[in-house]
């Protein structure tokens, strides 16, 4: 059986010219269903921003305070930060399900307990019921994100993957929406504990959708592959990416990049351990990088607003609840437009001049907000309270330039293969550690020092500013080789990276004998093309 010729690491081809000019997402029946069980993934990223603004929102409910003698300080903290903790919990254990029972059966998993945890949450009797069952939420919902977009990544459409995985975290905002506006529409139930309630009942809607639809999804040709269903695999490229042609030029590049990619992860990967992503300047340097956007992601002041809205409200005398869940409806909206709007420029604008306008825009108008909120607590000037909002909104406009659809593609573009999954687990535990310490920090410095506080994410916002002009590597339109050799100089090629030698070449691993002839089709054309 003779195997494609595949260059090491050339995960994302030159596919360009295999690709039918007339399919279109908008005229392909089959690429409009792909694209409607994609959306299907992309939701889970709502899960996280329903969470955030329906906790902002409930601060501002009166029963819900009552209910739970109104938290405050550490305890209001702790509400916040126990959906991440869960989140810490799950992530030893996440990419080793997702592995090995698959996306679609991780993500069922994930959804099962979500919705036993949307249950409890719902019926909470107690605050310590309520923090159980949102530790439960953010531990089912780490199995659903671990899965989905890598399942976004491994099923879309070539043309369009890069788009699509980038609309993944702007959805967080979609979420974001609905819960702003259920708990802007519950507060007017007023003495009932459904105000509260519903919203928390609504939790649950994404992963409601998943439980029942998942199932129709394609599960990943990549992991169908890993476990010796290649023929499940061709089928399912050929059926959405070629309208069913399992001969198309386009189908058989993607079979054996795939076969190559995992021929790669068996023969280099298993020799790479956790002590690869600290032993070599190139890595040192991805790391520097990596764990910078996931802090910053989650300490440059928007933090406040995300999870506290209230309390910064309450400090410009704005302490009406209908108000407050007003603002916080319009704020979601607002932030949806600009993180899609900025998912769709990536590859005309580069990476690093989205991150160094966003991080400007950012440091100039939280420093107005903080001067503002400052003059407003002296003088109680209706428009200085109302200068404040704008300039929040403001803040958010150029927040979502980057670190909304960048942070995730970016941090993937930059790492090597074999490292790519430990490397992406160090990102996200990162950012799950900013996150908890956030929420048990800004309540209880809300409350001692007010706005005072806001000077050192002033200070911070200047100190990501320099970080990012001296450290942040521009990829706009370079291959994972040029990338590579961005970080490991001009003499090492990414073979050199994932531990092969230069020139060298991987073939495609050998199959069960029931897909044996469709692979010696397969690889023989392959041959042809290259």
């Amino acid at each position: 059986m003779g195997a494609g010729v595949v260059a090491v690491g050339s995960e994302s081809g030159d596919y360009h010219e295999l690709l039918d000019p007339n399919r279109k997402w908008y005229n392909n029946k089959r690429l409009i269903a792909l694209n409607g069980w994609i959306f299907l993934l992309l939701i889970t990223s709502s899960t996280n921003g329903y969470d955030g603004s329906m906790m902002n929102a409930l601060q501002s409910e009166k029963t819900w305070n009552a209910y739970f003698n109104h938290p405050h300080g550490g305890q209001l903290g702790l509400l916040n930060a126990i959906q991440n903790i869960g989140c810490l919990a799950a992530y030893p254990f996440a990419p080793y399900v997702s592995d090995g029972l698959g996306r679609r059966t991780t993500i069922f998993f994930g959804s099962c307990i979500m919705l036993v945890a949307t249950g409890i949450q719902t019926a909470a009797q107690s605050v310590g019921m309520f923090i159980g069952a949102r530790f439960l939420i953010g531990f089912g919902l780490t199995f659903a994100a671990n899965a989905a977009p890598m399942l976004v990544t491994e099923v879309s459409y070539p043309l369009y993957r890069a788009p699509l995985t980038s609309l993944y975290n702007s959805l967080w905002y979609s979420g974001a929406i609905v819960a702003a506006w259920t708990t802007f529409g519950t507060e007017y139930m007023k003495h009932s504990t459904w105000s509260w309630r519903l919203p928390s009942l609504f939790q649950g809607s994404a992963a409601l959708a998943q439980f029942f639809l998942i199932w129709f999804v394609p599960e990943s040709p990549r992991w169908l592959v890993s476990k010796g269903r290649d023929s499940q695999a061709i089928h399912t490229l050929a059926y959405y990416h070629a309208d069913g042609n399992e001969q198309d030029p386009l189908v058989i590049y993607e079979y054996e990049e795939i076969k190559a990619a995992l021929e790669l992860d068996r023969t280099v990967g298993k020799n790479v351990g956790w002590k690869a992503l600290f032993t070599t300047r190139g890595n040192l340097k991805r790391l520097r990088i990596i764990v910078a956007l996931a802090w910053f992601s989650q300490w440059s002041g928007n933090g406040l607003v995300s999870y506290y809205l209230t309390k910064v409200l309450n400090n410009i005398g704005i302490t009406s609840a209908t108000d407050q869940l007003l603002i916080n409806g319009i704020l979601q909206i607002w932030n949806l437009f600009w993180a899609c709007t900025a998912a769709l420029m990536v590859e005309k604008a580069g990476r690093r001049l989205l991150f160094l306008v966003s991080t400007s825009g950012m440091l100039l108008f939280f420093t107005l907000q903080t001067i503002m909120t400052a003059r407003y607590l002296k003088t109680l000037d209706n428009g200085e309270a109302h200068a404040v909002i704008a300039f929040i909104f403001l803040f958010y406009a150029f927040y979502d330039l980057a670190f909304t659809p960048l942070i995730v593609s970016y941090t993937v573009e930059i790492l090597p293969y074999p490292i790519r999954a430990k490397g992406f687990t160090v990102f996200n535990f990162t950012i799950s550690c900013a996150l908890i310490f956030n929420q048990y920090v800004n309540p209880v410095a809300l409350d001692h020092i007010s706005w005072k506080y806001y000077i050192v994410y002033c200070c911070w916002l200047a100190f990501e500013l320099v970080y990012l002009y001296f450290f942040l590597v521009e990829t706009k339109g370079l291959s994972l080789e040029q990338t590579s050799a961005l970080f490991d100089g001009e003499d090492a090629s990414q073979a050199q990276v994932m531990g092969v030698g230069i020139g060298d070449t991987v073939a495609g691993p050998s199959v069960p004998s029931d897909d044996k002839a469709a692979s010696d089709s397969f690889s023989d054309k392959a041959v042809e093309k290259a």
